[in-house]
């Protein structure tokens, strides 16, 4: 069924309002530098088998990262008797290893193979997590302390994260050359889809597991943290249907080659004030929202006590409504561009926070108010997760592409790590209110963030006032074609672009 949708994204593109392209060119061609050899256009049968593979690649992978991130790997740690401070480290980690992102595109870049690149790092970053079983063992016979397994799951995440960071940027490269720019948030809306849809099958029942296990929660955790790993090395396996890219063949210009030293093209995205801009406002948004999002978790499982069965039945209602929006919003980005769609919706989300501050366990929160509250925060994520990667993808030249995202993962990871640091010492002080204040420090900065991405630019995107004069029309004509039984997404009334003369980014340059 998800090949079919893929399919149709590909050959049977939606009329799009705001600049008219031809759909075989759109699907054949990558934009590239005019100094880039040809040889790296990927026909079109290639793309379509790449992104099947690619689609179920991530189902696979998001399997393991369900397990070993979020309500799943927390739990297990509160099992164990960690602290508050140390489910924070929990959360910190993977922030702080991103430092190494600029490093890992910088080696990626020098390899001609963005496949084996991905498998040998990745294939390093997952098999580690096979030794807590054992640690789980020796637990439960009493051959070593909990503490002492904590500190060997904190020492793992360090391994597995710090392994990771070298391939996010190359991986994120690879699928930047592989998705064609028109039709990025359609297909990535599929995508995000397909895991958010895996997640929202498969947390409830691995929580139901965990919880259920004859052996206790401890035990239970070890099973399905295997299957986690085995579900991880499939993934890699279907990275072998994905087109190989080689980096040098996109970064083949004499002048970069010849000329230009390593330190300058790391360097080089100093003089881009688009890009610097788009930075700026990643780098307080990470902040503002770590504050808070490592904590909901802990709040419920901790302060309220919760079932760990139940909690993941909350996050598979906020992966539930993610997955009924991304298509919505993928289509939405691709028409009005991603950057008023993170505006009016980042609005939203960073209001989501204030709502968490009258929360109890009376039955009206635990069956209304919490399923509420994670339906809402699914919903408005999809468009934020979805629209950021791809506003990336659109302020980042091609040449040089993966120091550009190494260093706008490297600045937030430092700013989310100080978030999450500032917001576990709001939280583990009683006279500033506990959890409560953190939540509410968290929506404050979470607005301001937004301001700075009102300056970035991105080609094909519409201004917000433009954008709210006829979204709200839209969204109703969208729900009056549900309840009719029609599902297709409607053309927007056209919307006056940003003029072409407006300041623009190096990518556009390129």
């Amino acid at each position: 069924m998800f090949g079919q949708q893929e399919d149709q994204i590909l050959v049977e593109a939606s009329p799009l309002p705001i600049q008219e392209i031809p759909e075989d060119r759109a699907l054949t061609e990558t934009k590239l530098p005019a100094t880039v050899t040809p040889d790296l256009k990927i026909p079109k049968a290639e793309i379509r088998t790449s992104l099947k593979a690619l689609t179920t690649e991530g189902a696979f992978a998001t399997v393991f990262y369900s397990i070993i991130g979020g309500a799943l790997l927390s739990n297990f740690l509160l099992d164990l008797g960690a602290s508050t401070v140390e489910i924070g480290l929990l959360a910190s980690i993977p922030q702080l290893t991103n430092l190494l992102q600029p490093l890992g595109a910088f080696l990626g870049d020098r390899i001609k193979s963005r496949h084996w690149y991905s498998f040998l790092i990745f294939g390093s970053s997952r098999l580690p997590w096979l030794l807590i079983v054992p640690g789980i063992w020796l637990v439960s016979t009493s051959r070593i302390q909990p503490r002492q397994l904590v500190l060997l799951t904190l020492a793992i995440i360090c391994l597995s994260n710090f392994m990771e960071a070298l391939g996010r940027a190359s991986f994120l490269s690879w699928m930047a050359v592989l998705v064609p720019e028109r039709l990025r948030g359609r297909y990535f809306g599929l995508r995000n889809s397909v895991v958010t849809l895996t997640n929202l099958i498969g947390v409830p029942l691995l929580g139901l597991t965990v919880s259920k296990w004859p052996g206790g929660s401890l035990q239970g955790f070890g099973a399905v943290l295997v299957l986690g790993v085995v579900f991880a090395t499939l993934s890699l396996v279907f990275q072998f249907w994905i087109t190989d890219v080689n980096p040098q063949l996109v970064h083949a210009a004499d002048s970069d080659t010849d000329h230009s030293s390593p330190w300058r093209k790391i360097f080089s995205f100093l003089k881009d004030g688009n890009f610097l801009r788009f930075l700026f406002y990643s780098a307080l948004w990470s902040f503002a929202v770590n504050i808070s999002a490592p904590f909901f978790n802990l709040y419920l499982l901790g302060d309220l006590n919760l079932d760990v069965s139940v909690v993941t039945l909350y996050n598979s209602l906020g992966a539930g409504a993610n997955l009924l929006m991304l298509m919505f919003w993928g289509k939405l980005a691709d028409r009005i561009g991603n950057r008023p769609l993170m505006i009016s919706v980042g609005i939203l989300v960073a209001l989501t926070p204030l709502l968490w501050l009258e929360a109890g366990t009376a039955p009206i929160f635990l069956w209304a108010w919490f399923p509420l509250l994670h339906i809402l925060g699914g919903a408005t994520w999809a468009a934020i997760d979805l629209c950021s990667g791809n506003l990336m993808m659109g302020v980042t030249p091609l040449r040089n592409q993966s120091i550009y995202f190494a260093i706008a993962a490297a600045v937030p990871g430092i700013t989310g790590a100080m978030g999450i640091a500032a917001g576990g010492y709001v939280a583990t002080v009683t006279d500033f209110g506990g959890l409560p204040t953190a939540f509410a420090l968290s929506a404050v900065l979470r607005l301001l963030a937004l301001l700075p991405l009102v300056f970035v630019h991105e080609r094909r995107s519409v201004r917000v006032r433009q954008l709210m004069k006829v979204l709200i029309p839209t969204l109703k004509r969208q729900a009056g074609a549900i309840q009719a039984g029609r599902t297709s997404l409607k053309p927007l009334p056209l919307i006056e672009s940003e003029k072409e003369g407006s300041p623009a980014s190096s990518s556009a340059q390129s």
